[in-house]
């Protein structure tokens, strides 16, 4: 099975912008619908944005809507989420996960794969 491994978090202040990416290491990833989610100390892990295999739906979190965008460039097999000013409550660690089929999804257990999550701190 495929691997997922995120990039890009650390540590930005309020309004502040961050990208993440999640690079797939197989070729077979690159049809999948793909999704972040974060979790928060002590919390379930929550969704955050959705894309479709071919990259032409995408669905979010009520949370981040207008803030983040999520987007695939087939070519490097990644999938990035644009975080645009960020707040202290999106502190949390991004994880992206795949599953085996064009349809995005927003439910944790629909997903199979899955990285080993990124922390992203934003300061007051």
């Amino acid at each position: 099975q495929g691997q997922l491994a995120e990039s890009g978090g650390g540590l930005v202040q309020a309004g502040g912008s961050m990208r993440l990416s999640c690079a797939a290491s197989e070729r077979t990833f690159s049809s999948y619908a793909m999704s972040w989610f974060r979790e928060f100390p002590e919390k379930e892990r929550e969704f955050v944005a959705a894309i479709s295999g071919r990259g032409n739906l995408s669905y979010y979190a009520d949370s981040v809507k207008g803030r983040f965008t999520i987007s695939r460039e087939a070519p490097k097999n990644t999938v990035s989420l644009q975080m645009n000013n960020l707040n202290p409550e999106d502190t949390a660690v991004y994880y992206c996960a795949a599953r085996a089929t064009w349809v995005p999804s927003a439910i944790l257990t629909d997903f199979a794969s899955w990285g080993q999550g990124t922390q992203v701190t934003v300061s007051p």
